[in-house]
């Protein structure tokens, strides 16, 4: 499938402390690229006949309602193709798939959520009635704090697991190299965050790893598909994103504080990574988000 050539690794503005992040829009337009990541993604779709879906080798024209649980490094993407709203409604829910970890998921009670998150890795379609019964919840999640936040997410997860007429979309799991797995690589992850915001270099890194650098280079670029650089770099705008939606910090502060020390060099690549300027999507994601 020629959408394999195109897939982007999207690090997501969730943070290891996070339980959920929630962001609620209207967009007039789908032109984000078919991407995967670690975490569990739940979206909501409405007003948007017409858009292509891609869930792994599932290719479908949606309806005016759409609700899809996708698991982990399960590629995906949602594209314009033939619709004509410029008011679509969208609302993504992303969580760690170790957000309940397996002793809490093993109780009777839970079979139900843990049976579905097996599931998600050919990704979910929900029944229209499903989606007409908890529309409204789902739309009012994001105005939620606290505790009620938490909880009503889990309730309306364990009415999903439960909900009949569920439909698996790809016919087959999307085996992708996982970052997580190697000792290596997750040394790595630690490092990078919590030193992103300052110059790393390429020598240092490997030495960390007690690689040369040209075998660390080749080592990530097999895995993640990125030489180091650009990986740090998706890191960086992966936080940088995040504040942008979520603090009212300038563009220019929040190059430097992601460890970018040119305004010019921090735009040309959030843009080459989102396909925007930073203030642009800023203006994008001028809805309700909310992170718990």
């Amino acid at each position: 499938m020629d959408i394999l050539k195109k897939i982007h690794r999207e690090i997501t503005p969730l943070s290891a402390q996070d339980s959920f992040l929630v962001f609620d829009r209207v967009k007039d337009f789908f032109d984000f690229p078919v991407h995967f990541h670690p975490e569990i993604e739940l979206n909501f779709i409405s007003n948007g006949k017409g858009v292509r879906r891609i869930v792994g080798d599932s290719l479908e024209e949606i309806d005016d309602l759409e609700l899809v649980l996708v698991g982990p490094s399960l590629y995906h993407g949602w594209e314009q193709h033939n619709c004509v709203s410029d008011k679509i409604h969208e609302i993504t829910v992303q969580f760690h798939q170790d957000l309940f970890d397996q002793a809490f998921l093993r109780r009777s009670i839970m079979r139900p959520l843990k049976d579905m998150f097996a599931r998600s890795s050919h990704g979910i379609l929900f029944s229209r009635a499903t989606i007409k019964n908890l529309m409204p919840r789902i739309i009012m999640v994001s105005k939620l704090d606290g505790i009620d936040y938490f909880m009503e997410l889990l309730s309306i997860l364990y009415d999903l697991s439960i909900s009949r007429n569920q439909r698996l979309l790809s016919t087959s799991t999307i085996h992708l190299e996982n970052f997580e797995n190697s000792d290596k690589l997750k040394l790595l992850y630690e490092y990078v965050q919590n030193n992103y915001s300052s110059k790393i270099t390429l020598s240092e890194v490997s030495e960390l790893v007690n690689m040369s650098n040209v075998s660390f280079n080749r080592f990530i670029k097999k895995r993640t598909g990125k030489t180091f650089v650009e990986y740090l770099n998706d890191v960086r705008i992966g936080y940088a994103s995040r504040w942008l939606i979520e603090k009212d910090y300038s563009v220019s502060e929040i190059a430097f504080m992601c460890g970018f020390n040119s305004i010019a060099n921090f735009n040309r690549v959030f843009r080459k990574s989102k396909g925007r300027t930073p203030t642009n999507y800023r203006q994008d994601f001028s809805g309700i988000k909310r992170v718990l």
